[in-house]
């Protein structure tokens, strides 16, 4: 194949890393593997500009895309838009998309996995025409960015702390929201505290990643309204990779979902699209695209051959 890899060089590893060196070490893992493959490393500012040369090309067979969860959603949707597979090279603090692909998160070690790979289809989701890898989240995710991102960090760490220090700030101070839902021909309103809708079902896991991409389904969750005790309930939950089993969760596995909001023009509402925080403008529709987004994953590993017990008389 002939590839294109666009390496964000503000990503959270690749900062600390010496580009030069790993560059090469790119370079040579494809070119073993027998591919030809161009290399960029490019601003964060420059990522998407970058990445929508590659995709109007018509002489590539597949881009690779380096960087954090937010740098793989944007790639993600510019190759999905333009069917050229995707790679990916984890360089963030939690690299979600790469867990749920199964992908080593040791940016060295990603290398000779996507050389040796194979094109799959995946599953990718949208909201209101809007590409997610991950999810589409309300309520106390969204509060719980707004409070990340009033704080000051520089670094993969900080990052974390600051995380943290949010997460305790929406315990004491949980949000509580109206919504009325169609999905898959079920109407509903509900009253919540959470809403999430998962590029699908979330796996056993504390992170809330999928663990698998190819269901070809969305896996939609609420929580009621909740107290601080309840969000430290949920957060228990979660930590023990019991999200899905909560008492407090109902979950729902839909093709598409439509969420209104009745107190939209009271309040400000915001969302969070694979770790970004947005306003909501309006009504929005979130519906998956079963097996459009072609990715570039570690081979299957072949069963080993079972070892022949030799019959009476015969030699080895």
């Amino acid at each position: 194949m002939k590839l294109k890899a666009i390496l964000n060089s503000d990503g959270g590893t690749f900062r600390t890393t010496d580009m030069d060196l790993y560059t090469k070490a790119m370079d040579e893992a494809f070119r073993s593997a027998g591919h030809e493959i161009e290399i960029a490393v490019v601003s964060g500012s420059d990522m998407e500009a970058e990445l929508k040369r590659a995709a109007n090309r018509d002489d590539l067979d597949a881009m690779i895309a380096g960087g954090g969860d937010g740098t793989i959603s944007a790639a993600a949707g510019v190759a999905w838009k333009s069917g050229l597979p995707l790679g990916v090279v984890p360089a963030g603090t939690m690299n979600l998309f790469a867990r749920s692909l199964k992908l080593p998160l040791d940016i060295w070690k990603v290398l000779d996995v996507l050389a040796n790979g194979e094109v799959i289809d995946g599953d990718i989701g949208s909201a209101n025409g809007r590409a997610f890898v991950h999810q589409f989240s309300m309520g106390l995710h969204a509060r719980m960015v707004r409070y990340r991102e009033s704080y000051s960090f520089a670094s993969r760490l900080g990052k974390i702390s600051a995380s943290t220090r949010a997460a305790i700030g929406v315990v004491f101070n949980p949000p509580q929201f109206k919504i009325e839902f169609r999905a898959d021909g079920v109407t509903e309103r509900r009253k919540v505290s959470a809403l999430s809708v998962s590029n699908n079902h979330f796996g056993a896991n504390s992170l809330m990643y999928a663990d698998d991409l190819t269901g070809g389904h969305l896996g939609f969750y609420t929580a009621p309204p909740l107290t601080p005790p309840g969000v430290g309930r949920l957060v228990f939950d979660i930590l023990r990779g019991k999200f899905r089993e909560s008492t407090l969760i109902t979950e729902m596995s839909v093709k598409q979902v439509e969420l209104y909001f009745p107190d939209a023009r009271k309040h400000k509402i915001n969302c969070v699209i694979d770790g970004e925080l947005l306003r909501l403008r309006g009504d929005v529709e979130i519906k998956i695209h079963a097996g459009e987004l072609k990715l570039l994953v570690g081979s299957p590993v072949a069963p080993q051959a079972a070892a022949v017990e030799p019959a009476p008389g015969m030699t080895v």
